[in-house]
């Protein structure tokens, strides 16, 4: 197989909304190549990207899948991605490896949540962006409307390189703004006929044209120079403003398409050759210490793993960018953060499943090996001698938490390793065992993504679970001080048990006055585990209590903190001062002072108004502009608080605080309410006591 050096490849990843046809052009892209010789369909299931059963059962993208094809001297790796949110780790891992953007937006709905949620990373990531307007044919289909709402979410950058003659049912021409001719496509497709540009278009397409040669001409000062002096640019010099322009993120190319019927696939190849930045191109990857890694073959061999697949009967497939270097199969590499050796054995280049065996890879490129023991996604392998990590990608966390019960209890070890697997595949999948809540946690980015996980278990391991609500970590605390002593005496023949503690205590907050009613001998600050503070203090006097049988009492203390009287939550923020108390010069002993400052500390605690304190999470809920009012009607009866909103496109931000404990099910929620079109993000804010009635209902649960 043909191999390339990084100034003749262009890493592409297809973003969008799902059912803006991702699939679909990237079939056509490799048709058009002439990698394949037929074009499938989603429809058929017979795609080279999503070849998954999951994804023929949905119908949709589940898996970002890796593709090539060649055009013109050029290969061009394609990543097509899921447009589901909840697969948005798919989305993030392949954008970070990806030299340029191709946004699929759908001609007939326009910009949608998916679509500004994949912006945003590619903000974050300040990735070169080209935007296609796909099914232009269909009878809905509207672009100028697309345009302008692209411009709303995207800025003045939005620069029309084409326009549809005559959009809808029967479409079949284009206007090129660079070239300045009208193509003409053939029934089924394929390669367009050259024609003049109509006369009733003429007016619009020169408009159209002027403004694309201005915004060429913005992005360097020569051609600026240029355009003064000639009141034009050509072609070449026309693109060569756009890719400086792409690569400042200025300039966002649009392009119009029937991805469907190969119409404009072709044309918007050419572009991607010509113009679009090569994997030299692009500035220089960085480490974790801020050095340059220069993309060149000449440099120190340095790949990064973005992608880790589990094959049954296959093992470990590891996706990877050669950042640096030449790599060749029998190469020993050092994992960075491991510190081991690896030797790559296989080399291959992916076409969805299919595996293109190659003897080596330039920097650049992309590929994947088999069978690497200790590396994962976000490592790097270098060459011995070197010293480096490259920037990791940024995962977003979870916004959905579940328990997990597991059918067979015969199968909980099973299932923990097959956990093991997806999480090592996804890292946006979190599973851990909550000892608090005795329960196994699984966090993911939605309830699809989720039952995505449940499927495989089924399917691909024969093993069954199901969710369920997982329990709330709910911390107990006080709003008052109170006093408690307790004596605890215990005779039983020889040696008994006696020790007597007074005990104080009162709502710890940062910053606190130092207590005045007893003279402190000794303060000690615990940071408990589960958040918030343990403050002792021992003011005994006069050594009623003596010094060794102090811990004792406070290891009392911690362990009622453990497991609290009101719910069996954790107790936090609560000082405690010693400040009297007895002992037997025989019975006392350290049980028997951890029993006394145990039964003090409970008695203390339920005298001084004891509440629950629930965890609070952030929110930021993505909603169209005209179901914001049902949205915010839902957030209230989740006892949400509000915190401002503000506008983005068509769409509204709302920004609120929502107990955990009433967040159950609101991705599906959400869903419905928005038509598929809302989406939220969620991290823990704090912790607020909570209301009395629900306190009282959750008390008396326990």
């Amino acid at each position: 197989m043909k191999v390339f050096q990084a100034n003749d490849i262009k890493n592409l990843v297809l973003i969008g909304s799902t059912k803006s046809g991702k699939t679909t052009l990237a079939e056509t892209m490799m048709f058009e190549g002439g990698v394949i010789k037929r074009r499938g369909t989603v429809e058929e299931k017979n795609t080279i990207s999503d070849y998954h059963e999951i994804e023929h059962d949905r119908g949709n993208s589940v898996y970002a899948t890796s593709l090539h094809t060649e055009w013109r001297g050029t290969k061009l790796n394609i990543i097509d991605t899921p447009g589901f949110d909840d697969f948005i780790g798919e989305v993030v891992s392949s954008m970070r490896v990806a030299d340029t953007c191709i946004m699929l937006i759908n001609a007939k709905n326009g910009v949608e949540v998916g679509t500004e949620l994949h912006w945003n990373h590619i903000q974050h990531y300040k990735k070169p962006m080209l935007l296609a307007i796909n099914a232009v044919d269909h009878s809905q289909a509207d672009f100028d409307s697309a345009i302008v709402g692209m411009k709303e979410s995207f800025g003045n950058g939005v620069t029309i390189m084409q326009y549809p003659v005559n959009q809808g049912d029967g479409f079949n021409k284009i206007i090129d703004l660079l070239k300045m001719v009208m193509y003409e496509f053939p029934e089924g497709g394929g390669k367009p006929a050259k024609h003049p540009i109509p006369e009733e278009e003429k007016e619009k397409a020169d408009k159209l044209h002027n403004e694309l040669v201005e915004k060429a001409a913005e992005n360097d000062d020569d051609l600026m120079e240029l355009y003064f002096d000639k009141g034009e640019l050509d072609e070449d010099e026309m693109r060569k403003g756009l890719r400086i322009g792409m690569m400042k993120n200025d300039v966002y190319p649009v392009f119009c398409l029937s991805a469907k019927h190969n119409m404009g696939s072709g044309r918007m190849m050419g572009f991607i050759s010509n113009v679009c930045p090569s994997a030299a191109d692009m500035p220089a990857e960085q480490s974790k210490k801020g050095a340059d890694i220069v993309c060149s073959s000449d440099g120190p061999l340095s790949l990064f793993i973005f992608k880790t697949v589990i094959e049954p009967h296959l093992g470990v497939l590891s996706f990877f960018k050669v950042t640096s270097g030449v790599l060749e199969t029998g190469k020993d590499l050092v994992n960075q953060q491991t510190g081991n050796t690896e030797r790559i054995n296989q080399l291959q280049v992916m076409d969805g499943n299919k595996r293109n065996p190659v003897d080596k890879i330039y920097a650049g490129d992309i590929g994947t090996t088999l069978k690497l023991k200790s590396t994962k996604t976000n490592h790097t392998l270098h060459e011995k001698g070197e010293d480096f990590a490259i920037s990791p990608i940024e995962f977003p966390e979870p916004r959905v938490t579940m328990a997990i019960v597991v059918e067979d209890e015969a199968n909980e070890e099973k299932v923990s390793e097959a956990l093991d697997d997806i999480q090592r595949e996804d890292p946006t999948i979190k599973v851990f065992y909550a000892k608090e809540l005795k329960q196994l946690i699984i966090q993911g980015q939605g309830e699809l993504h989720l039952s995505l996980v449940k499927w495989r278990l089924k399917h691909l391991y024969k093993l069954v679970i199901d969710y369920k609500q997982p329990k709330i970590s709910y911390r107990e605390t006080i709003r008052t001080s109170a006093l408690a002593n307790y004596q605890h005496k215990k005779q039983s023949g020889g040696a008994g048990q006696f020790g007597e503690v007074y005990i104080k205590i009162e709502p710890f907050k940062e910053g606190m006055a130092e207590p005045t009613d007893y003279k402190v001998r000794k303060k000690e600050e615990v940071e408990l585990d589960w958040g918030g503070k343990l403050v002792f203090y021992n003011c005994i006097v006069g050594g009623v209590i003596d010094e060794r049988y102090i811990p004792a009492v406070q290891k009392g203390i911690l362990e009622l903190m453990n497991e609290g009287p009101l719910t069996k939550s954790y107790i936090r923020d609560v000082r405690v001062m010693l400040y009297d108390g007895k002992m037997h010069p025989v019975d006392s002993n350290d049980i028997s002072f951890k029993i006394a400052g145990k039964m003090a500390f409970r008695e203390a605690f339920l005298n001084a108004k004891p509440k629950l304190m629930e965890p609070v999470q952030e929110l930021e809920v993505m909603v169209p502009e005209d179901l914001m009012g049902d949205v915010m009607t839902d957030l209230q009866g989740r006892r949400s608080v509000v915190l401002g909103m503000e506008a983005k496109g068509h769409y509204q931000i709302i920004k609120a605080k929502t107990p955990l404990a009433e967040l159950d099910r609101y991705s599906t929620a959400l869903l419905s309410i928005t038509q598929g079109k809302g989406s939220f993000t969620s991290r823990f804010s704090e912790y607020a006591i909570v209301p009395n009635d629900v306190q009282s209902k959750l008390v008396a649960q326990n």
